[in-house]
């Protein structure tokens, strides 16, 4: 069963950066696409960029030229160093994978880190 904690969420001014991790158990976390998604109060869940199992990333336009991620293997974690925030990055960030290629787990569920810019 997938299980996703994330952390590293925060409050910082506009322009500042964050790094953010996504740490799976329960699953071939090596296997599997792992993907960022947030929420901001009152707007429907949205997907940020996406880590594939074959080293690639699938990059929103929101994220583009701003977020960056890396892996880590031995710690079954997915990081992800945001740059540049600005006031519309602030939300409810999520992980989700998909657990081996075969369904992914619930998107924008469970407890989510916070991120909150100011301008």
């Amino acid at each position: 069963e997938v299980h996703l904690m994330e952390s590293g969420g925060g409050s910082v001014q506009a322009g500042g950066s964050l790094r953010l991790s996504c740490t799976g158990t329960g699953f071939a976390f090596d296997d599997s696409d792992v993907a960022w998604y947030r929420q901001a109060a009152g707007t429907k869940c949205e997907l940020v960029l996406t880590s594939t199992s074959d080293g690639r990333t699938i990059y929103s336009d929101s994220a583009k030229g701003r977020f960056t991620v890396s892996r880590d293997a031995a710690k079954n974690t997915l990081y992800l160093q945001m740059n540049s925030l600005k006031p519309e990055d602030t939300g409810v960030y999520y992980c989700a994978a998909d657990d081996g290629g075969l369904e992914w787990s619930p998107l924008c569920w469970g407890q989510g880190t916070r991120v909150t810019v100011s301008s």
